[in-house]
């Protein structure tokens, strides 16, 4: 079983991917990175790391609180969205669950405050729990920002990353198909080891 490090403990210290700063969701989708030897740096691993990935990517306030329970929400987003882009990339068909998730997503953003009676204030308009009103509002932007990048023009782009053990995404640009530096450098290196085993071979 591999083992999960967060973004608390450990640091890949790769850039974004390219085309995570125009989609927010390519890098939620890029926020549990694969590591060599099965681990895995996941940003969204705890509820602090949940709420920084957000504060960074304006999507919640720094004391928004976030709780275990709003952190796995947004780590099930990642997996749905993952499933999307997987498919995309791979020339299947969308998971339905993935899509139903991802509308999900997108029709829980809070648009009006829903009508509430008690017996000490009456009639009143009635709001959710402030901490998951921002976590629906985040995922409701990231669901649309998927949607975006599944329907648009850079779609074309869309691609995953070349390098072995690397689970990115990223949007290539020209005949670039590695997520980093790092990423090209050892695709590099393991084709010239895999030339070198051959010479030695024949």
């Amino acid at each position: 079983m591999s083992e999960t490090a967060t973004a608390d403990t450990a640091d890949p210290g790769l850039p974004p991917a390219p085309g995570a700063e125009d989609y927010p969701a390519l890098d939620l989708a890029n926020s549990a990175i694969a590591l060599r030897g099965g681990q895995f740096l996941d940003a969204l691993g705890t509820p602090a790391g949940a709420n920084q990935w957000l504060v960074d990517h304006g999507l919640a306030p720094a004391d928004a609180g976030m709780q275990e329970i709003c952190a796995a929400r947004l780590r099930s987003l990642r997996e749905q969205v993952r499933a999307l882009l997987a498919a995309q990339v791979g020339g299947h068909p969308a998971p339905a669950s993935a899509l139903a998730a991802v509308n999900d997503a997108l029709t829980r953003v809070p648009t009006a405050s829903p009508l509430g009676w008690d017996s000490v204030r009456g009639m009143h308009r009635t709001a959710p729990h402030p901490i998951d009103q921002i976590v629906d509002q985040a995922l409701g932007i990231l669901a649309a920002d998927a949607a975006d990048l599944l329907t648009g023009p850079d779609v074309e782009r869309l691609t995953a990353c070349a390098s072995t053990p690397c689970n990115r995404y990223l949007l290539r640009a020209g005949r670039r198909h590695w997520c980093s530096v790092r990423c090209g450098d050892r695709a590099r290196a393991a084709r010239a080891y895999a030339r070198r085993a051959q010479a030695a071979a024949d």
